[in-house]
């Protein structure tokens, strides 16, 4: 799958820790509607917490424009592998970050910007991941996890820029 440009652009998402949602929306309209995965450690702020960074984000990066669907990334550039249902049962501990990264920076200082909670520095991502079967359940370690087509067509329709809110 190639990424296309869309005519709708998404404007601001909203990531509910609570529910593992996270909802699209342009000009104030949902637009769509996304399970996820949160952080197993629940949200939080501290560096090396492990947890998910609540408030509001800004998407800093978007990175791997282009990549196969199931692409495996790792420090932000492609490792060449695809991942399958072999290489993800061959490596069941691996943090697997697939597809696409939407690469978060906080807006609030104190709270998710510079210090000890820069969300930026933690590198909290939104990223694919071949555990689809655990969406909608917190597992991640602290990024936001969704499905891989989902993504892809996410990653087209916002912009470096677009507001992200986490909430509880």
């Amino acid at each position: 799958m190639t990424d296309k440009t869309l005519a709708r652009t998404i404007d601001t998402l909203h990531v509910s820790i609570t529910q593992q949602r996270m909802t699209a929306h342009s000009a104030g309209q949902q637009v769509s509607s996304h399970v996820i995965s949160t952080a197993l450690a629940g949200p939080g702020e501290q560096k090396n917490s492990g947890c998910t960074p609540r408030g509001k984000h800004y998407i800093r990066a978007k990175i791997g424009a282009g990549l196969p669907v199931n692409a495996v990334l790792k420090g932000r550039r492609w490792t060449g592998e695809v991942c399958t249902d072999q290489l993800y049962a061959e490596n069941p501990q691996r943090d697997w970050i697939l597809t696409r990264i939407l690469w978060l920076s906080g807006c609030e200082l104190g709270h998710n910007r510079l210090g000890n909670v820069d969300t930026f520095q933690r590198y909290i991502y939104i990223h694919g991941t071949p555990d689809l079967a655990r969406l909608g359940q917190p597992v991640s370690h602290g990024c936001i996890r969704m499905d891989n087509h989902e993504l892809v067509e996410l990653f087209n329709q916002v912009v470096a820029g677009t507001v992200v809110y986490i909430s509880d």
